[in-house]
């Protein structure tokens, strides 16, 4: 299916790409699908089909989460990357059917969003690579203090603490991040003295939103 309402935030963790999709989706009275809205799916999902999103789901020890290597933590991030894909395409499918703008925090790799929508209606917001893993503990929503917590009880916890650190820092690589700088859509970078106001800005131009009639 080819997309021609809906519009596509992919980039890398910190960058924000949720509180973008969430004002535009207010803004234009649009569909909000923020980080991870494909979980609505999760309880129905067969484990054989998507062993990466239900191992979560299955998990009976949640230390064991935190105790994987880089090698094993990289592997199951880019298996959960290509069955989110799957669920949100069926997502979206569904949405699209309601004549509203879709505003999304995606999954979707590079190469898929350019087949499946126009090139203006994608755009990739990056963090330098460092921030997720510097930063990761710093917001306040359950999950990350639930791990924190999880490394804090490990028999060493600033062991645990390291390994973790290089599962993340595998994943925001400076490989990962110049794949996504280089990917020939719109790039918006990260800055702190940049207000969420003119950041909107910029993504609406990004996305050509600019002139719309919001009242539409």
């Amino acid at each position: 299916m080819f997309f021609t309402n809906t519009y596509f935030i992919n980039g890398t963790a910190y960058a924000g790409k949720s509180t973008m999709v969430k004002l535009l989706a207010e803004k234009y009275n649009g569909i909000f699908c923020g980080e991870n809205y494909h979980d609505v799916m999760l309880s129905g999902l067969d484990k054989n089909a998507f062993p990466c999103l239900t191992y979560t789901r299955d998990l009976q020890d949640w230390h064991d989460f935190v105790r994987r290597s880089p090698d094993e933590y990289e592997k199951w991030i880019d298996g959960v990357s290509k069955e989110c894909e799957i669920l949100e395409l069926q997502i979206l499918e569904e949405l699209s059917k309601q004549g509203k703008k879709i505003f999304v925090d995606t999954n979707i790799r590079i190469e898929t969003l350019k087949k499946i929508t126009y090139n203006n209606h994608v755009l990739i917001m990056l963090a330098q690579p460092d921030t997720s893993v510097k930063r990761f503990f710093e917001r306040p929503d359950r999950e990350k203090q639930f791990i924190y917590q999880l490394l804090m009880e490990e028999n060493n916890p600033g062991q645990a603490m390291d390994n973790f650190r290089q599962c993340l820092e595998r994943i925001n690589s400076p490989e990962q991040y110049n794949a996504f700088l280089n990917s020939g859509f719109n790039v918006i970078l990260r800055n702190e003295k940049r207000s969420i106001d003119e950041t909107l800005c910029m993504v609406e131009k990004a996305f050509g939103l600019s002139n719309v009639n919001i009242g539409l």
